[in-house]
């Protein structure tokens, strides 16, 4: 295992994901370091096999293809997957209904969000690992959910299912008997609407970062909503920056410098992430947690909320 900052370090004092950030240590409902390790940004393939029988333990399989979205995930689940993981489909379970005006992933409302963690099995004293193929584009989306909902104790699963199998590590087609949990909102985090980014484009309040490949940010393409380019005066950050060729993050000092030299001076709480539809806007938001740089930002209806309305400015090109 790393000790590069992206993980945790077992026997070590403080055992969040990135102590040198001057993080509080995360407790779970009482569940605290002492009982047993507290992961809240990633974990790595070695450390979850050693905990695949921690009763507080909740794997979530958020395996997703856009291209494909209505089945692909839930056939690679059943055909194979991790022990003791449950299936969370991206459309049905981690997002609500579209409407044509809300984007591709609207964001449920809290108590939706939390009605259907829980019927995942997921508990206010639940430490949650979620994985998807490889790049973490997916599991991000439980990984904000949680935190937005204020449970720290979530994780995604460092190089998925890929890295996973390639290790050659356990996998089954057994789907668990999976009990509903109790789920107590601890707080709901700040979120942004689409007017309060018009209104930053007018009084400079916002930074934002956009996800998506750059060939999108430019609008040189684009293949899954109406209309190309990107919100004017956003920065491109292609959320497969934060990966290492092994498909794994890289690490945390790395990221640091990286996201650094994107933003400059810019005051963290003035850092707004989104993407195509909100989901891999996480995953920068993600980063910048591993690199100690908390407090961002997202814009959960994203591009293809935006775009929903004629009158929204568009830019194109870098």
């Amino acid at each position: 295992m790393g000790l590069d900052g992206r993980y945790h370090r077992p026997g070590a004092r403080s055992r969040v994901a990135f102590p040198a950030a001057g993080a509080a240590v995360a407790t779970v409902c009482g569940r605290t370091p002492e009982d047993s390790a507290v992961f809240t940004t990633l974990i790595s393939t070695a450390d979850l096999a050693e905990r695949l029988h921690d009763p507080a333990l909740v794997v979530v399989d958020v395996r997703h293809d856009l291209a494909s979205p209505a089945h692909w995930g839930e056939e690679r689940y059943a055909a194979s997957h991790i022990p003791g993981a449950r299936f969370a489909h991206l459309d049905r379970d981690l997002s609500a209904p579209m409407n044509g005006r809300n984007g591709r992933h609207p964001l449920p409302a809290p108590e939706q969000a939390a009605e259907a963690l829980a019927r995942l099995g997921i508990g206010n004293r639940s430490q949650v690992v979620a994985y998807d193929q490889g790049s973490g584009m997916f599991a991000v989306r439980v990984w904000w959910l949680l935190r937005w909902l204020g449970h720290d104790a979530v994780a995604v699963l460092d190089g998925g299912f890929d890295k996973w199998e390639r290790e050659g590590r356990p996998v089954t087609v057994e789907v668990p008997q999976v009990e509903p949990a109790t789920f107590a909102i601890g707080h709901v985090g700040p979120t942004l609407a689409a007017a309060d980014v018009r209104r930053a484009l007018d009084d400079g309040s916002l930074s934002l970062v956009d996800a998506r490949a750059p060939e999108r940010f430019r609008g040189e393409v684009e293949p899954l909503d109406p209309v190309a380019g990107h919100i004017p005066g956003a920065l491109n950050r292609p959320f497969a920056s934060n990966l290492a060729p092994d498909g794994t993050f890289k690490p945390a000092d790395v990221l640091r410098r990286e996201f650094a030299a994107l933003l400059g001076t810019t005051p963290l709480e003035s850092v707004a992430h989104y993407c195509g539809s909100g989901v891999s806007a996480a995953h920068n938001m993600l980063a910048m947690e591993i690199a100690g740089l908390p407090g961002t930002r997202l814009y959960p209806g994203s591009w293809s909320e935006w775009v929903a309305d004629e009158a929204r400015p568009v830019a194109r090109g870098a």
